[in-house]
C-alpha cells in the first residue's frame, strides 16, 4: 500500500542551511587559464545585471540576426534574374513580389512573436500547434539550414575575397574557410553580444554602401521607371501569345523561387527572442522591422538595377559587380577615377558580409539545438551553457557540422546553392500552417481573427509554394542531398528520445518502489551535531529515485559507520533558464526544496543531516567547490553517488554518449585532493517494456541539474 509523504509525521530537525555563496573559480584567481585569454572569464549566474549584459537590443540583433538576410542579396536576386534568360522584363514583376514576400513572411513573423514572445521559432512553433512530429520535421530542418547557412556564406565570402586575389592564390581558398570557421566558433564562445560587436563595423559598411548605390540608381534612372514598367507590361501581353501564358507563368514562378535564399534569414529574429533586450517582444518587432525594410530594399532594388543598366553575365564577375561598375562608369573627382575603389570597397563588404551572416548559424543554430535537446530529442549536453553563457556544445557542433559540409564539397558555391533554401522553407511552411491552426482554432476568444488568419495563411500560401517549386526544380539536382541528411537527423533524434523516455520510465519505478519503505519504516530520532563523527555525503541531482536508491544502499551496505549525512545539489542553469534573475532564483529554490526532503528522509532513518546547495552553468566546478567545504568542516566524510548502470549492451555507446558522467570525473578529482568517493551503482534499463529488478529513480524537474551520477 503506498504511503503519501505529506500525512506521515517526522521528527523535526534544525536543518544546516548555509546561505548561497556566489560562484566562484577554485584556484588563484590572478591566474588565468588558456581559454579564459581566449574566451574570457567565467560570468556570475547570480548578477541580475549579467542577463542584462549579454542581451542585444534592436539595432544589435539587427545586425547579428539580419545579417544573413541582408547577404542573401549577394546572390538571391542574381539566381531569380540569371533564370528569367530571355524573359528579364519580368524582372520588374519579380522585384515587387520579392519585396512583397519579404514583408508578407515578416508580418507573419511578427504575430509568432506576438504570441510566442520568450521565443517563437519554428520548432517551438511546430511543436507547440501542431504536434511534437512536425515541430522534430522542422527543428531538423532548420539545425540543417543552419549548418548551410555557415557553409555557404562563409564559402561565398571566400570566392567574393578571391575575386580580387592573384589566381595563383586559389588553393588557399578552401584553408580559408577553415580558418574563418574557427575564428567565428572562437568568437561565438565569448559570447553572442561579443562577436556581434566585433562584426558590427563590417555590417553598417555593407548597409551604408549598398543603400547610398541603390538609391543613386533609383534616382538617376527614376525618369525611366514608366517606360519600363509600360514595357514590361506590354512584353508580357506578346510573349503569352506566342509562349502561352502558362509557360510564362512556370518561367516566372522558376525564377521567383529560385531566389527563395533571399528570405532564408527572416526566420532568425523569432528564433532569437531570447537573447533580446527586455521586453523581447517589442525588441523582436523593432527588429524584425528593421530587417524587412532593409532586405525588401537592397534585394528588389538591385534586381531592378539589373533590368534598368541592362545587366548581363559576365566571365569572372558577379551580376552584382557588373551592375556596380556600370553605374560608377564616369564618376571622377578632379581627373581621378572614384568608381573603381567605390566598386572595389563596395564588392570587399559583400564578401566580408557573408562571412559576417554565418553569424545568424551560430547564434540560431545552438538554440535550436538546445531546445530540442530539452525536449529530449538531441543529447542534453546541447543545452548545457559554459562559464560565459553561452550553449558552448551547441556552438561546436554547428562549427563541426559546417566544417564537415565545407569538406565534402570543397567550399564550392554551386554545389551549397543546390543543398540551400529547401529546408527553411519546410520550417516556413511548418509555422505559418501552426498559426493559421491556432487562429482558426481561437476564432471564438480573438476578435481579430481573420486578419491574423489572413496574414499567416497568405504567409503559408507563399512559402509552400516556394518549397513545392525549390523541391521539384533542385531534387536531382543534388537537393536530395538535404532531404536526406534532414530524414537522417530525424531517425536519429527518434532513437535518442526513445533511449531517454525508457530510461526515465525505468527510473520512475525506482522513486514508486523505495518511498513507500522508508515512509513504512519507523522513525528514528536524529542524534545531534558532530562534526568529528563520521560523514557521509552524498551528491545528488534533484529528488530522484537515483538520490533514494543511493540514500537508502548507504545504511545497508555501512550499517552504524556514519553518524551524519550531508547532501550536495546543484543546479544546473542551462539555456532554458537563461531568461532573467527570477527564474535563477526560482531554480536555487527548487534545488534547496529538493535536498530538504532529502534531509527529512534521512532523519527518519537517523542520521544527523544537513544540506549545501548551489546552482551554475557548471555543475562540477560547483561541486568541487561545496566538496572543499565541506571536507574542511566535516574533516571525517567519506563522498558518495548513485551511477546509473544500464544492462543492455546493445545501448552502452548510446548510454555513453547521452549520458554525463560527473561522478567519475569528481571521484578523481577528489582522489587527487586525498578524499575519498564511492559511486554505488544502480541497474536500470533503456530497453522499453522493461522492469526494474528493484527499485528505481524518479521526479525529474527539467529544471534542476541531471544526476550527478548520470
Amino acid at each position: 500500500m503506498e504511503t503519501d509523504s505529506s500525512s506521515k509525521e517526522r521528527p523535526r530537525q534544525e536543518i544546516n542551511q548555509p546561505s548561497s555563496k556566489p560562484t566562484q573559480v577554485l584556484g588563484n584567481s590572478e591566474n588565468r587559464t588558456l581559454a579564459e585569454i581566449l574566451i574570457g572569464r567565467a560570468r556570475n549566474i547570480r548578477d541580475p545585471e549579467v542577463f542584462h549584459h549579454i542581451s542585444l537590443i534592436a539595432f544589435l540583433a539587427w545586425v547579428g540576426l539580419g545579417s544573413d538576410g541582408l547577404s542573401s542579396s549577394c546572390y538571391g536576386p542574381e539566381e531569380a534574374f540569371l533564370a528569367l534568360g530571355p524573359h528579364q522584363y519580368l524582372a520588374v514583376f519579380l522585384a515587387m513580389l520579392m519585396a512583397l514576400t519579404v514583408f508578407i513572411i515578416s508580418a507573419s513573423y511578427s504575430q509568432t512573436i506576438d504570441q510566442f514572445p520568450t521565443g517563437g521559432g519554428g520548432y517551438i512553433v511546430a511543436s507547440k500547434l501542431l504536434g511534437s512530429n512536425p515541430g522534430l520535421l522542422s527543428g531538423c530542418a532548420l539545425v540543417i539550414d543552419y549548418v548551410l547557412t555557415i557553409s555557404i556564406s562563409i564559402a561565398s565570402g571566400a570566392d567574393a575575397i578571391f575575386s580580387f586575389l592573384p589566381a595563383q592564390w586559389g588553393p588557399a581558398k578552401f584553408w580559408v574557410c577553415m580558418l574563418v570557421v574557427v575564428v567565428l566558433v572562437g568568437m561565438n564562445l565569448r559570447g553572442v553580444k561579443e562577436s556581434v560587436l566585433t562584426l558590427l563595423p563590417i555590417f553598417l559598411a555593407f548597409v551604408v554602401m549598398h543603400v547610398w548605390l541603390i538609391t543613386y540608381a533609383l534616382i538617376d534612372r527614376a525618369s525611366e521607371l514608366p517606360m519600363v514598367m509600360h514595357q514590361a507590361i506590354s512584353q508580357v501581353h506578346r510573349e503569352s501569345g506566342s509562349l502561352g501564358f502558362f509557360a510564362l507563368v512556370i518561367i516566372f514562378l522558376r525564377a521567383y523561387s529560385l531566389g527563395g535564399g533571399t528570405y532564408t534569414g527572416i526566420e532568425a529574429t523569432s528564433n532569437g527572442l531570447p537573447i533580446l533586450r527586455e521586453p523581447r517582444a517589442a525588441t523582436g518587432k523593432r527588429t524584425m522591422v528593421y530587417m524587412a525594410v532593409s532586405l525588401a530594399f537592397v534585394a528588389a532594388g538591385i534586381l531592378f538595377g539589373y533590368l534598368v543598366f541592362d545587366v548581363g553575365p559576365q566571365a569572372g564577375k558577379t551580376l552584382n559587380a557588373v551592375l556596380f561598375d556600370k553605374m560608377s562608369a564616369g564618376w571622377e573627382v578632379f581627373g581621378l577615377n572614384l568608381g573603381t575603389p567605390v566598386v572595389t570597397f563596395t564588392l570587399i563588404t559583400e564578401g566580408a558580409l557573408l562571412f559576417v551572416a554565418a553569424q545568424t548559424g551560430f547564434v540560431d543554430g545552438p538554440r535550436v539545438l538546445a531546445s530540442m535537446a530539452h525536449d529530449r530529442w538531441l543529447p542534453r549536453r546541447f543545452s548545457n551553457l559554459s562559464g560565459r553563457l553561452v550553449t558552448q556544445d551547441g556552438v561546436l557542433a554547428m562549427g563541426l557540422a559546417a566544417a564537415a559540409v565545407l569538406v565534402g564539397t570543397r567550399a564550392s558555391v554551386d554545389m551549397l546553392v543546390v543543398l540551400y533554401a529547401i529546408n527553411v522553407f519546410i520550417t516556413f511552411t511548418l509555422s505559418q500552417l501552426g498559426m493559421t491552426v491556432h487562429w482558426w482554432q481561437a476564432r471564438a476568444e480573438e476578435q481579430r481573427w481573420i486578419r491574423k488568419l489572413a496574414v499567416n495563411g497568405i504567409g503559408c500560401t507563399f512559402t509552400a509554394l516556394i518549397l513545392v517549386v525549390t523541391v521539384t526544380l533542385k531534387f536531382y539536382e543534388g537537393g536530395w542531398v538535404t532531404v536526406l541528411m534532414t530524414g537522417g537527423l530525424v531517425l536519429l533524434c527518434y532513437r535518442v528520445r526513445r533511449h531517454y523516455l525508457a530510461v526515465s520510465k525505468a527510473v520512475q519505478q525506482l522513486e514508486a518502489d523505495i518511498l513507500p519503505e522508508i515512509y513504512d519504516a519507523a522513525a528514528k530520532h536524529p542524534p545531534e551535531r558532530d562534526r568529528q563523527a563520521s560523514t557521509a555525503v552524498l551528491l545528488v541531482g534533484g529528488f530522484n529515485g537515483l538520490g533514494l536508491a543511493t540514500l537508502t544502499a548507504i545504511p545497508r551496505l555501512f550499517s552504524g559507520q556514519f553518524r551524519n549525512l550531508v547532501f550536495i545539489g546543484v543546479g544546473e542553469v542551462d539555456s532554458a533558464l537563461l531568461s532573467g534573475p527570477e527564474e535563477v532564483q526560482a531554480l536555487e529554490q527548487s534545488v534547496a526544496d529538493d535536498l530538504l526532503e532529502y534531509c527529512r528522509l534521512a532523519a527518519d532513518l537517523g542520521f544527523h543531516s544537513e544540506l549545501r546547495s548551489a546552482i551554475g552553468p557548471d555543475v562540477v566546478l560547483e561541486l568541487r567547490r561545496l566538496a572543499l567545504e565541506v571536507a574542511s568542516e566535516f574533516p571525517h566524510c567519506v563522498f558518495f553517488a548513485g551511477k546509473l548502470v544500464f544492462t543492455d549492451e546493445v545501448n552502452s555507446f548510446i548510454s555513453r554518449f547521452l549520458h554525463n558522467h560527473t561522478a567519475l570525473d569528481l571521484q578523481n578529482w577528489l582522489l587527487i585532493h586525498g578524499l575519498s568517493m564511492v559511486i554505488l551503482p544502480v541497474r536500470v534499463s533503456s530497453l522499453p517494456g522493461f522492469s526494474p529488478s528493484r527499485p528505481r529513480s524518479a521526479r525529474e524537474d527539467p529544471r534542476c541539474c541531471p544526476a550527478p551520477s548520470e
